[in-house]
């Protein structure tokens, strides 16, 4: 009797794949310039490309899988060979027209593997580029042009990330309805679900990781997800088109990237996704000038005016004027006005269909505040609020540029407000709107589109609800600024709506990413209703130094910064723009602490927040130049100082000598902060 062994379709797929994958597959390693990290690339038994990193010897990074999920075809994972590699390398300083240092180091190498899948599963081709520097390392796939393929269309991505320890994670939940505005929470990195990026982790061992992404452009953010264990893959914000991404070929994906340090100094002062961005697109932008502002803005976040027309509205044309005589006074380069154009009455959140974005409300005056401005030497900065309507947007994008441009402006905040999954794009027939994530493909190009824009007119973008910061601030020197978590605003809405670990924790995760627009500076320490924040005076000094931007705004009413007049002598002073920044004494979500030097003279300043916890410090001041006395200007928490209690408004003030070598002692109250310049003098 004759027997035949019949086979179920997708069964007989898999093993003929599996007797066509070579025997012994090819590996090829690259290490970082000094030799501590080594990535290893080969495919394992199913011809499935995979990855492994190890640090001094030591796997960090266990065989990880790499590949996408098409939408329209067999996954781009099995089947696939390597038929070639290339190594290569590159070493520069870079200088940045704006930044927390003048000058960035880029020293790599580089390994590209060209991989191939067999016939049987579509014969397409992609290639992943690694590049490994001393304290991190990067990866991204480009897809060659091919006859198998003319546009890739991808459900999703099977990037795998296998971390070989356990540990500590500092992370906030991807694609929740607060967009990225969350608490990060703490927990076991086993305890993590899916995270957006930055996410920050402290290993067993006592290595810290932060994983996100660098150049992101026209795709879809990577959510990090995990699957079991410490083993996480990307999974790609939704796209309400079908796939999350559409691109024709050739192109390249964002960069996936990871720091790696043993120390949280490490983290901090580590360049990475700069470097995997490309150079600056836009050549001089030295029209664009770090600054210190105030706004028409924190009235109406603690309800006290409105947006809307009516009689409380806060953008008046007298109100501006006094806002501009107050910049000029205390040397503050802008004023922020919301609400100073149409659309605002009725609902817009999540709407933004009658904004208008260059007709004013009938009580301001535009083009009379922008000349009142000039007269004063202070800039208007302008507000584009869409309620997270981006059809609208695009549609007056530049007519509302080149009005700015006529009047001045030369920075812009712009606002995205609407719900997670509620950004309205255009749709397929005229007048229809389809929804997307704020961070889709969609959006992310709506991003670049307004960015782009902006510089022809000389503009710079402060977002706000935005897509993350990816390190594009390199290519795109006009790209200033973003929100992208829980800012100042917060406070005006809960009593310790942000709690006093929230600053401390938001430099490790968030601030990796990019300068934050936070608006620091409530020296009334008062939300709405009296609420009290989480904070001591000091540490709305702190704030300066701690969450980095080149816009920084004093944030309260103007009554209220005149009747500190200590504390706003400091925000007056402190630069905006630096040539040098260290952490000098920190944590993950307790405690940071900068010394920062200012590019435009010697003066340095140190500084920082602190969580709940009292802290004694020791502050080595080895980073002054040797042979020079400086004067130290000291704003520090109060004796007994506390953000729990009417003690958060405690401050003592101090001035003393110092040099090269010399340890400053600090104590930091609970929810407190420090802030200390330092004058060399002539």
């Amino acid at each position: 009797m004759r027997y035949t062994l019949m086979l179920a379709a997708p069964l007989a797929l898999a093993l003929s794949c599996a007797f066509i994958t070579p025997a012994v597959a090819e590996t090829v390693t690259a290490s970082s310039p000094d030799g501590t990290l080594v990535v290893t690339v080969t495919t394992d038994a199913d011809g499935r490309p995979t990855y492994s990193l190890s640090r001094k010897g030591r796997l960090l990074i266990g065989a990880s899988m790499l590949g996408f999920i098409p939408s329209d075809g067999p996954t781009m994972q099995r089947g696939n060979r390597i038929v070639g590699h290339e190594t290569g390398g590159g070493k520069e300083t870079w200088e940045q027209p704006w930044g927390e240092r003048r000058f960035v180091n880029d020293h790599h190498n580089e390994l590209l593997v060209r991989f191939e899948q067999v016939p049987d599963w579509g014969g397409r081709r992609m290639n992943v580029r690694f590049r490994l520097f001393n304290d991190g390392f990067g990866f991204r796939y480009e897809i060659p042009e091919q006859p198998a393929m003319k546009v890739m269309r991808i459900a999703d991505e099977l990037t795998e990330f296998n971390i070989a320890q356990n540990g500590t994670a500092w992370w906030i939940p991807g694609g929740e309805w607060n967009r990225y505005e969350q608490v990060y929470q703490k927990t076991p990195i086993d305890g993590v679900s899916t995270a957006h990026t930055p996410i920050t982790m402290k290993l067993a061992d006592g290595t810290h990781l932060a994983f996100h992404e660098a150049a992101l452009v026209d795709y879809s953010a990577m959510w990090f997800k995990r699957q079991t264990g410490t083993a996480f893959r990307t999974t790609l914000s939704p796209s309400g088109n079908g796939p999350k991404v559409v691109r024709a070929l050739p192109f390249n994906t964002p960069w996936r990237s990871l720091r790696i340090a043993d120390g949280a100094r490490g983290l901090v002062e580590n360049d990475l996704e700069l470097n995997l961005n490309e150079p600056n697109r836009l050549g001089d932008v030295s029209w664009f000038k770090p600054m210190k502002y105030i706004g028409i803005w924190w009235g109406m976040i603690r309800g006290d005016w409105s947006w809307a027309e009516g009689p409380n509205h806060g953008a008046t044309t007298t109100r501006a004027k006094q806002y501009i005589d107050f910049a000029a006074k205390h040397g503050f380069g802008g004023v922020l006005v919301e609400g100073w154009d149409k659309g605002w009455n009725g609902t817009w959140f999540g709407n933004g269909r009658d904004f208008s974005y260059t007709e004013a409300t009938p009580d301001f005056d535009l083009e009379a505040v922008a000349r009142y401005g000039a007269q004063k030497g202070v800039m208007l900065i302008g507000h584009h609020e869409t309620g997270g309507n981006i059809a609208n947007y695009e549609a007056q994008l530049d007519d509302a540029m080149k009005l700015y441009d006529r009047l001045g402006v030369r920075a812009v905040k712009t606002g995205y407000v609407a719900d997670a999954g509620g950004i309205l794009a255009p749709g397929d027939a005229p007048g229809t709107y389809r929804a997307e994530y704020h961070d889709g493909q969609r959006a992310v190009q709506h991003h670049l589109k307004v960015v782009q824009t902006a510089a022809r007119y000389r503009i710079a973008i402060n977002a706000h609800e935005p897509v993350k910061d990816t390190g594009l601030r390199r290519t795109y020197p006009n790209w200033i600024d973003r929100e992208g978590a829980r800012g100042m605003e917060y406070n005006a809405w809960g009593q310790f709506a942000n709690g006093p670990d929230h600053e401390p924790t938001l430099v490790y995760p968030r601030m990796l990413s990019g300068p934050m627009d936070f608006t620091p500076g409530v020296l009334s320490l008062e939300g709405a209703n009296k609420v009290p924040l989480a904070s001591t005076l000091a540490k709305q000094l702190g704030l300066y130094l701690a969450i980095y931007s080149p816009i920084q705004m004093a944030a309260d009413f103007i009554e209220n910064l005149e009747a500190h007049p200590r504390e706003l002598a400091f925000i007056r002073q402190v630069p905006a723009d630096w040539s040098e920044s260290h952490l000098i004494a920190g944590e993950v979500g307790d405690y940071a602490i900068f010394a920062r030097k200012d590019r435009n003279s010697d003066d340095w300043y140190v500084g920082g927040v602190n969580d709940a916890t009292p802290r004694d410090l020791s502050l080595k001041l080895d980073f002054l130049d040797p042979g020079r006395v400086y004067t130290a200007t000291i704003w520090k928490d109060g004796e007994g100082a506390t953000y729990e209690t009417e003690a958060r408004h405690r401050i003592v003030y101090a001035t003393l000598k110092v040099k090269k070598g010399d340890v400053l002692p600090a104590w930091l109250a609970p929810g407190g902060g420090l802030a200390v310049r330092l004058n060399p003098g002539k």
